[in-house]
């Protein structure tokens, strides 16, 4: 039975202290060893057979390269955790290659079921994470032969990852990739330069959408490029509040009705009579009306401007209305606020939130706006039509959705806040509106409306 002495080990820079580590008997199966630095236990396969060799050396290279604490983490909130554990593999065993260890022997058989069934579950996040950490392994042609059969539409996106991939790890040298000494953000300077690199380029993977066909594999290539914009995902992003706002709303109350008093032509009391001769229609008489606010959903993106004095007349004129604004940051992963509240309750915020750039949450802010309606209340969408993904894609689709989600629920559209009072105030269900002043919706509208 062979001996190992991870104490040995010795270079780190991080402040990891050395001290007896304990030394578990494990397997050449995945999953089989693992490091825990931690704790300082070593579980490794005990054998003397090749297999069992360069799966301790991959342990070892752990015991001597990776973070052994990550009080930097909060620093990373906007890379996938599944994408740096995998990243940190194919740091691992690039290391262990270039130590001279044969890595190709790193297979235990199972990669090639394990890739037709993500494949057929349709598993595009851990196909192209657990990629990384078979990548330059022996369990590497193997894996990506069962995705081929499981989803072969998926190959040509993998083949240009790969490709990325391997660019960035070649390009890394041997004392960069390797080096725990920690950088001006806490970070060991060789998982910065390898692992959260390689793992923030899969990130923007992992939201996208499986490119198919020449022209998305174009586009696919470019995005993984330096500088390159992230490919479309093809769905809205998930609603992150403003935690500096009050955002209980499940339920509003009908307690508070506002009254109004409406022009009319014909009544019992005459209050205006100046208006026989001021107003063509001769509205003297007025007759009370009842009105509850409503909801104003207003689309705060880069297209967008949130004009402050015109928010004042909504407050004015609808006090007892709910007001939510919106816009996604391009890419986020739920680090950043997306949606805040306005107007609630009739209190207004003292300054309104600046946007995002992107919109990529334009359906679910409606359907969380429409799931606090009250009875048929009027709710205005301030838009200009223009629909985008999470990732700021336009999408024919998500457009059809929220046209659907307008269409459906009856809900107002306006270009400009200023117009939004007058919305919220109007008696008619359905004022007359020019849908095609609104951009991608307004035109899935229309189609609907010919079918």
């Amino acid at each position: 039975m062979t001996t190992v002495f991870p104490d040995l080990v010795t270079g780190r820079e991080d402040g990891f202290v050395g001290g007896p580590w304990r030394v578990q008997p494990g397997s050449s199966l995945r999953g089989g060893a693992s490091c825990n630095l931690t704790d300082r236990i070593l579980e490794v396969p005990l054998g003397s057979d090749p297999v069992a060799r360069v799966v301790r050396a991959h342990e070892l290279v752990h015991s001597r390269v990776s973070p052994h604490e990550a009080p930097w983490r909060a620093n990373l909130a906007d890379v996938d955790p599944r994408a740096l554990e995998c990243a940190e593999e194919l740091r691992v065993n690039t290391l262990a290659g270039r130590l001279g260890f044969d890595v190709t022997l790193l297979c235990d058989g199972t990669e090639k079921e394990g890739g037709r069934r993500l494949g057929e579950a349709g598993a595009w996040d851990e196909v192209a994470c657990f990629l990384l950490a078979v990548m330059g392994t022996g369990a590497e042609r193997a894996f990506l032969a069962g995705v081929r059969r499981g989803q072969p539409e998926w190959m040509g996106a993998l083949r240009v990852l790969q490709r990325r991939v391997r660019s960035l790890v070649d390009h890394c040298t041997t004392p960069i990739m390797s080096c725990t000494r920690l950088g001006d953000d806490g970070i060991p300077q060789g998982y910065a330069a390898a692992t959260v690199v390689v793992a923030r380029l899969v990130t923007g993977v992992l939201s996208a959408r499986v490119p198919v066909g020449a022209t998305e594999l174009r586009a696919f290539r470019r995005s993984l490029e330096t500088g390159g914009r992230r490919p479309p995902s093809g769905r809205f992003a998930t609603l992150v509040f403003a935690s500096d706002v009050d955002v209980d709303v499940r339920s509003r109350s009908r307690a508070r009705v506002l009254r109004r008093d409406r022009p009319a032509t014909s009544g019992t009391v005459l209050r205006h009579p100046e208006r026989l001769l001021t107003d063509p229609l001769q509205r003297a008489f007025t007759r009370p009306t009842r009105y509850h606010g409503g909801i104003v959903v207003i689309d705060q993106s880069g297209s967008m401007d949130l004009d402050a004095l015109a928010m004042q007349r909504v407050v004015r004129g609808a006090p007892d209305a709910l007001v939510v604004g919106y816009s996604h940051k391009p890419g986020d992963r739920g680090a950043t606020p997306n949606v805040w509240l306005l107007v609630h309750g009739g209190r207004a915020v003292r300054e309104w939130p600046t946007g995002n750039v992107g919109n990529g949450v334009d359906g679910p802010v409606l359907q969380w706006a429409l799931a606090r309606r009250v009875g048929a209340e009027p709710v205005v969408w301030v838009t200009d039509g223009q629909v985008t993904d999470s990732n700021d894609h336009p999408d024919a689709a998500l457009a059809q959705e929220c046209a659907d989600i307008v269409l459906r629920h009856r809900v107002r559209l306006s270009r400009d806040v200023g117009d939004a009072a007058r919305l919220l105030a109007s008696r008619a269900i359905r004022d007359p509106v020019d849908y095609r002043d609104f951009g991608r919706v307004g035109r899935a509208i229309e189609q609907r409306r010919r079918c």
